[in-house]
């Protein structure tokens, strides 16, 4: 691995962090400062955190990173079912982010398994 945009696991959160921007940009403006923004810095930080472990000189610092990007996984899966619960996302699109944000944890947790060993 050269840098973290060498990771398929980074490339695939930025992408998924693109359709959420997208999605939620329809959302009710009533929600800009809640839920839409929640979903947003959760999103983000995904791919951030996996850039600011890559650049760590040290395994466990990446390993360290990767739980925080796997806590921000965990959190917007809880505020994409409570999207479809508003009905602010139809249940379509829910269970084409479910499979996605399942995707990229899969993917976190071989990568912190990859590097643990």
């Amino acid at each position: 691995m050269k840098t973290h945009k060498d990771l398929d696991v980074w490339k695939k959160s930025i992408d998924f962090v693109t359709g959420l921007y997208e999605i939620t940009a329809k959302f009710p403006s009533h929600e800009l400062y809640g839920i839409v923004s929640q979903i947003r810095r959760a999103s983000v930080s995904v791919p951030a955190n996996i850039s600011e472990g890559a650049a760590r000189n040290h395994p466990k610092e990446f390993i360290q990173f990767i739980g925080i990007s796997l806590g921000s996984a965990s959190e917007l899966d809880t505020l994409i079912l409570i999207s479809k619960n508003l009905k602010y996302i139809s249940a379509e699109t829910f269970e084409k982010l479910n499979s996605e944000l399942e995707r990229i944890i899969k993917m976190l947790i071989n990568l912190r398994r990859a590097l643990s060993k």
